[in-house]
């Protein structure tokens, strides 16, 4: 019926049946679907969110009319595990309009892509063997050197000088900057191929070109080290970057695994709370151990000593000062401190009420778009950087504290708002 679909990174596959009681075409089918099912599901398992980042591939819809009536059927490859994607078939059977008509839609099955595969390789590595000639092995040599060539032609060039980019850029709304050839490889086989390679330390100018054509989202996906950190206060400067995601510290985006690649760029931050963190990492300076004096005066001789009387005359020492006191701990209710534990390393943000209930849980990117939504706010725990822009913010929506996994250097601290850090309140 039309439904063909690359199945090379799709491990099951929803197919159902949809008939309306009227005339209606593809699109209209593809938008009731997505308008649906927006919202039901929550931001995880959102339809738009999960084609975005690769975990669901294109949904084919093959649909013909006849006598006032539409029938056909949907497809949807899925790489999400057999939870979330038997959720997605049940939210599918949802769908009850297309436009002003009413519609049904059906589960017919759910397929293992994955079976059909292992059937297929068993197969063929039973005919592999019967027909075995004995060969002398390749080097490894001739290995890496027939995978780069096969590699290179997947590979396109961006710019005055050559820049390697995935085939996709060009015609992408949205664009991924990462460091190096190697990357870019790795996140092309993710089935990721909208980004480009800056190859270096040194921003192109082309790269800040691009950057800065309108309508354009930027993210920067960087290596969790010393050098990832240079690139993005460098890319700061000279192009506009909206977006950063990092790979784990220590680790390179090359050597990502598909998981650990998209799981990085879900939970990506805005580029100013990157760039506090960032500075916020102060290398520590080396104390220099105090110089001890090694030359003593000489111990007077018995009959030279003062008299024992004398000695304790002089033993006289001035009152010890006393300490003023420290300033006490700063109070904050359990509600609170219980969520730091649970949002650490999550980049989520949690906002209580006056009440210390939570009113409303997001993602550290769009915590300000949310929280100017939110009328009765008292407090904000949230994984990420407290910077001037959002001290502000909860300053005019009357917060009282605010407690992040940093701060960054603050011009001036809003009256009546308390700031910490998840270590302040250990």
């Amino acid at each position: 019926m039309g439904t063909d679909f690359d199945s090379s990174t799709a491990k099951y596959v929803i197919r159902a049946k949809i008939d309306v009681d009227g005339v209606v075409d593809k699109p209209d089918v593809v938008g009731a679907v997505f308008g649906q099912t927006e919202g039901l599901l929550g931001e995880d398992l959102d339809l738009r969110e999960l084609q975005r980042t690769g975990r669901i591939g294109r949904i084919q819809i093959a649909i013909k009319s006849q006598g006032g009536h539409s029938r056909g059927e949907i497809v949807i490859p899925v790489s999400l595990n057999k939870t979330a994607t038997a959720i997605l078939a049940a939210a599918l059977e949802t769908v009850d309009r297309v436009g002003p008509c009413t519609a049904k839609v059906t589960l017919e099955k759910v397929e293992d892509i994955r079976g059909a595969k292992r059937r297929k390789v068993v197969s063929r590595a039973i005919s592999i063997l019967k027909g075995w000639e004995e060969e002398i092995a390749p080097g490894a040599l001739e290995i890496t050197g027939a995978v780069t060539k096969g590699r290179k032609g997947a590979i396109a060039k961006f710019g005055p000088d050559n820049l390697p980019a995935g085939p996709a850029l060009a015609k992408s709304k949205e664009i991924i900057i990462v460091e190096g050839r190697a990357d870019v490889l790795n996140l092309m086989k993710c089935g990721i191929n909208n980004t480009v390679a800056v190859e270096g330390t040194h921003i192109p100018k082309s790269i800040a070109d691009l950057t800065k054509k309108r309508g354009t989202k930027v993210i920067a996906f960087l290596d969790g080290d010393r050098g990832g950190d240079l690139i993005l206060r460098e890319l700061m400067q000279v192009a506009k970057v909206d977006y950063i995601a990092r790979a784990p510290e220590g680790k390179e985006v090359e050597e990502l695994t598909r998981r650990e690649v998209l799981k990085a760029l879900q939970t990506q931050i805005p580029a100013d709370q990157a760039l506090a963190l960032v500075s916020s990492k102060k290398p520590t300076a080396k104390k220099k151990p105090p110089v001890r004096k090694t030359t003593r005066e000489p111990r007077p001789r018995r009959e030279d000593r003062r008299p024992r009387e004398d000695y304790e005359r002089s033993r006289y020492r001035e009152p010890r000062r006393e300490r003023a006191p420290r300033r006490p701990a700063l109070e904050v209710d359990e509600a609170y401190l219980a969520k730091i534990d649970e949002i650490k390393e999550t980049f989520k943000a949690v906002i209580f009420d006056t009440k210390k209930k939570v009113v409303a849980e997001c993602g550290v990117a769009d915590l300000a778009k949310t929280l100017e939504s939110i009328k009765d706010a008292e407090a904000i725990v949230f994984d990420g950087v407290v910077t001037q822009r959002l001290a502000d913010l909860a300053s005019t929506k009357k917060i009282k504290l605010l407690v992040g996994a940093a701060v960054a250097d603050l011009d001036k601290r809003p009256r009546g708002l308390q700031i910490a850090t998840f270590d302040d309140l250990k």
